[in-house]
């Protein structure tokens, strides 16, 4: 079953670079960013990252919390995080949970192989906890300022 706008956000608790809990049940009231990526310091992740880090200010004043979500650990999250100068949180999915919730983890195929894996999907998530939007395997350039648009029309 797909998710779509409307349908309440899985709530999730996960740890940040930094060992602190993150839970989107603590963050009503903000519209949120959830963004998927597969990995660390590889270059589309760094420029979607990087993207995002470029306009954070404009999520702010939206009243916008964003946070990248991925396997990687807390120490691969740091070293990314302090690297590119992120303002943002990038929180540990290790074994996939809040992945699988949000259909964004699973079978992948790269050059004839498969295996388990983060698609690059994004969710607006709305003050009050509800899916706003939904944005399925995007590409790194450009996305920020596209969620970013919608945001603003939506808090208009």
């Amino acid at each position: 079953m797909a998710l779509k706008p409307g349908d309440p956000a899985p709530d999730f608790s996960l740890l940040d670079g930094e060992g602190n809990t993150v839970a989107l049940s603590g963050l009503r009231g903000k519209w949120v960013v959830l963004y998927f990526y597969p990995r660390d310091n590889t270059p589309g992740c760094t420029t979607e990252a990087c993207a995002f880090r470029d306009v954070h200010a404009d999520y702010q004043a939206r009243n916008a919390v964003v946070l990248g979500i991925s396997p990687d650990d807390a120490k691969s999250h740091t070293k990314f995080t302090t690297k590119f100068n992120l303002p943002f949180a990038l929180l540990t999915d290790a074994d996939g949970s809040v992945g699988t919730a949000y259909e964004s983890y699973g079978l992948k195929k790269f050059m004839g192989k498969e295996y388990m894996g983060i698609s690059r999907n994004t969710f607006l998530i709305d003050p009050n906890g509800q899916l706003a939007e939904v944005y399925l395997k995007v590409k790194p350039d450009g996305h920020a300022a596209k969620v970013l648009a919608d945001l603003a029309v939506l808090t208009a």
